[in-house]
């Protein structure tokens, strides 16, 4: 049995968050993948791991799922594409339900290589090595087709500056695509480095938060088609069962929109 060898520790933190929610909280998240490779995590793998960033990780491939599934269901053949894969598991919970989908994983060779190893080769599933802003997996992709990209956890650790050239270029490169992204506020930043010190990951900081998502969008010259909270299913389904200091900080989240989920149409294909 193969394990994660050689990668970054911060990369099994949603993994385990995933793992943890599906455990306590099947009735909101199940992600059968992800229960199975525990068995292949490293003693330390969920370390710092608490209720609240348990459930926001899980909230936010919550949210994603849903939006890519509406996504896929407007056509009978398009890209899906999760940018800075990691140790994404989208492709177990959604690709039986859209056969017709082609599935791209990009991060760094040494990630890929771990999918490789854990994962293996799956059926429409295309693994790309490289640099994300190098912009070179663009190549191995059917930009003539409908195309989500999505980043999970990705974009944050990157500066402003950057993510607008690269929304800019991404918009350049497929005329039918859109994206989807999960933001922080600058105020939720604050807490976000704590948590992240708190792992034991003090290199792995976060720069970019959005507090205004119409304006990101303005920005880089594209259309917000939605900006979408975490919280509110989670809320609405588990009530109570979560800690009160956990239902404290998302309600407060949700409030301040301190986590967000961007949908962006990066050309105006869909009004044409």
């Amino acid at each position: 049995m193969q394990n994660f060898d050689g990668i970054a520790n911060t990369l099994f933190v949603p993994l385990v968050a995933r793992i943890n929610i599906s455990k306590r909280f099947p009735e909101y998240f199940v992600d059968a993948k992800a229960l199975e490779l525990e068995a292949r995590l490293p003693e330390n793998a969920g370390k710092g791991s608490f209720e609240y960033s348990d459930i926001t990780s899980a909230a936010r491939y919550f949210n994603m799922d849903k939006m890519a599934s509406a996504f896929a269901e407007k056509s009978n053949s398009c890209n899906l594409v999760f940018l800075g894969a990691g140790l994404e598991t989208a492709y177990d919970r959604l690709s039986a339900q859209f056969a017709f989908a082609n599935w791209y994983q990009v991060d760094l060779p040494n990630v890929i290589d771990a999918r490789k190893a854990v994962f293996g080769q799956r059926e429409k599933e295309t693994l790309i090595s490289c640099d994300l802003f190098s912009m070179e997996w663009v190549k191995e992709i059917d930009a003539a087709l409908p195309t989500l990209l999505v980043a999970s956890g990705v974009f944050q650790y990157f500066h402003e500056e950057e993510i607008v050239d690269f929304v800019k270029r991404c918009a350049d490169a497929f005329p039918k695509g859109e994206m989807i992204f999960d933001a922080t506020s600058e105020s939720g930043l604050k807490f976000a480095n704590w948590f992240i010190k708190r792992t034991g990951n003090p290199g792995a900081l976060m720069y970019f938060g959005v507090n205004d998502s119409k304006a990101f969008a303005d920005k880089c010259g594209v259309k917000l088609l939605e900006e979408r909270t975490f919280f509110p299913d989670a809320l609405k389904m588990l009530g109570r069962k979560l800690s009160f200091l956990t239902r404290v900080l998302m309600r407060i989240a949700e409030r301040r929109k301190q986590v967000l989920i961007l949908h962006l149409e990066l050309n105006s294909y869909c009004s044409q």
